[in-house]
């Protein structure tokens, strides 16, 4: 079954940067869009951003111009660059598909410091 492992979160100071990378398998990666959502304390999962097949991109308000999703499709990988982050940005970040059904990783965690 497909397969979707993500890695990169920790703790980070506010103004930091991190990159998450989620690396899919069992699954014809280059033809499916990607997308990254996240689940901040207390709250509802959220979409953060997307990447089509094409490499097409969309954003979260609150995220744009300082995030950037990007795929590799040789490496079957969908990366999110953040930099700039806020306090607010602290979340659990999960990386999603959907092929005949919706398909999550496991998530992982960031922690922005104040």
């Amino acid at each position: 079954q497909v397969q979707l492992v993500e890695s990169g979160g920790g703790l980070v100071q506010a103004g930091g940067s991190l990159r998450l990378s989620c690396a899919a398998s069992k699954i014809i990666f280059s033809v499916v869009t990607m997308g990254w959502f996240r689940r901040p304390p207390g709250k509802q999962r959220e979409l953060v951003a997307t990447i089509t097949s094409g490499g097409a991109t969309k954003y979260a308000d609150s995220v744009k111009g300082r995030f950037t999703i990007s795929r590799d499709n040789a490496k079957n990988t969908v990366y999110l660059q953040m930099d700039s982050l806020k306090p607010e940005d602290t979340a659990v970040y999960y990386c999603y598909t959907k092929v005949t059904d919706d398909i999550w990783g496991q998530g992982t965690q960031v922690t922005v410091s104040s």
